[in-house]
């Protein structure tokens, strides 16, 4: 696997090593752009790698040190995500200036990339996870066209498939033990949503988050039965 050396100052320090690797798109019109913002030390922004999308792969970060990629964010008990993670950023203009599929080519260079880092560091599945897992309601990368089963059929992360399971849906407003259940169990397979029993806006950015990593036929925040039936799976399937 070849890597290009593309130093970025913006880093520091890690106090643990990492066990968790966050994915992420750049959101920019161009890979040229992304990786001069990623390097700009006024942007104060950068990840460890970023993959263009014909497969080359830039280092900006060692990944003893830790980069500023995730912001404000949380999985599994964890807030400090930069000093707790490695950030992949993969070439792609978003949702704001054109999303598109991701190409094959840089899909498998992804692959290799997570299977090299996990080489190194103890990163179980259930610790591969996109940008809008730790940060739902504020960001929605890598977004609904990722192959995340592509990537999980790699050996590299969760996915499960459900058949279709009726429920009666519930969505923000709604009250009562189910939401109780529901929100336990995002909160088990590591998204920041106390339980409270109250369907309310904080579970609807975490419903639409995993929809957008494990449901991404359904992007609308309700958890249906098929959307209760697939978290059900998952947590089965982290054990």
């Amino acid at each position: 696997m070849n890597i290009i050396e593309a130093p970025s100052p913006n880093f520091d320090a890690r106090t643990a090593p990492p066990d968790i690797v966050v994915l992420h798109y750049t959101g920019m019109r161009t890979g040229p752009e992304a990786l001069d913002r990623l390097r700009d030390p006024e942007s104060k922004v950068s990840s460890h790698y970023m993959v263009e999308e014909d497969g080359r792969i830039f280092r900006l970060v060692p990944e003893a040190r830790r980069a500023w990629h995730a912001g404000v964010s949380y999985w599994k008990g964890e807030r400090n995500i930069n000093g707790a993670s490695i950030g992949i950023e993969i070439v792609n203009p978003g949702h704001e200036f054109g999303y598109r599929v991701f190409p094959d080519i840089q899909i498998a260079a992804v692959i290799a990339l997570v299977g090299d880092i996990r080489t190194r560091w103890q990163i179980g599945n259930g610790r591969i996870v996109g940008h809008s897992d730790v940060a739902p309601g504020r960001k929605d990368d890598p977004g609904e066209l990722f192959p995340w089963k592509q990537i999980a059929e790699a050996g590299h992360g969760l996915w499960v498939e459900v058949p279709a399971a009726p429920g009666l849906p519930l969505a923000e407003g709604a009250q009562g033990v189910e939401v109780f259940a529901l929100q336990a169990g995002f909160t088990r397979l590591g998204y920041d949503l106390p339980p409270s029993g109250k369907f309310d806006a904080d579970t609807k950015a975490v419903v639409t988050a995993f929809q957008r990593h494990w449901r991404q036929d359904k992007i609308d925040g309700i958890a249906d039965g098929e959307t209760r039936a697939q978290l059900i799976a998952l947590l089965r399937a982290a054990g």
